[in-house]
């Protein structure tokens, strides 16, 4: 039996069927402004698509941007494919593993000079219309300046912005929270459309449960920064 006060633990267990784990939480805690954000977090998440989903200031958003190294931990360890966190450059870390924000943050200019920049501090050259279309985008974009664009063309040029830096894993905060239904279903399929067409994996914070069902195959309750559980999509909604 769990003593009583302890967090439930979460952790990722190893099995022929599942796919290999991405990121390892151990006993992960975290403060802001003198108040306890995540406490005691535990929890493996597989490569694949996996959704953090609880109500909003559970904590759901700074567990995401310690996985990028935006934060570090205040005790415990992250681990991302197997060795700690802490090791990794930071910018080295965010070029393969990518943030979305919950707000477009796009820098004036043009989509494709946005795309270009991205890209040039991964020392890549983008391939833009690429780019574009993987984020449901038209080639026609890339002139269009971000000024002009709708909150769900901004969105979704921030999604081409992250994938034109090659990433091995997105990790997307509440990306159709300000979308009408319609741009929200456009980056929903525009999201399967890039697990279908590419090897990459991403982490997805969301409120709404519905949507970790359309997207996601594991799923990490939180709340209060605490974990509620995790499991298979099946068994998270149980």
């Amino acid at each position: 039996m769990r003593p009583a006060g302890r967090p439930p633990r979460c952790r990722f267990i190893f099995r022929w069927d599942h796919p290999p784990v991405l990121f390892e939480l151990r006993e992960v805690g975290f403060s802001r402004g003198g108040r306890r954000v995540l406490e005691s977090v535990s929890a493996g998440l597989p490569a694949g698509a996996t959704a953090i989903v609880g109500p909003s200031g559970s904590g759901k958003s700074t567990l995401l941007r310690l996985l990028n190294r935006l934060a570090d931990p205040d005790s415990g360890e992250i681990a991302y494919r197997e060795r700690p966190l802490g090791e990794y450059e930071p910018l080295a870390l965010r070029r393969e593993v990518a943030l979305v924000p919950q707000l477009p943050a796009l820098l004036e200019g043009t989509v494709e000079s946005n795309l270009r920049y991205a890209a040039g501090l991964a020392g890549r050259e983008p391939d833009v219309s690429r780019a574009l279309r993987l984020a449901g985008l038209g080639a026609e974009f890339a002139e269009r300046d971000v000024g002009r664009l709708s909150v769900g063309e901004q969105q979704r040029a921030m999604l081409a912005r992250a994938l034109a830096q090659e990433p091995r894993v997105l990790l997307l905060d509440e990306p159709t929270s300000a979308l009408d239904h319609a741009a929200r279903d456009a980056i929903e399929a525009a999201l399967v459309e890039l697990r279908r067409e590419l090897e990459i994996s991403f982490v997805l914070v969301s409120h709404d449960p519905e949507q970790a069902r359309r997207l996601a195959e594991w799923v990490v309750r939180i709340e209060s920064g605490r974990i509620a559980g995790c499991g298979p999509l099946a068994e998270a909604f149980a």
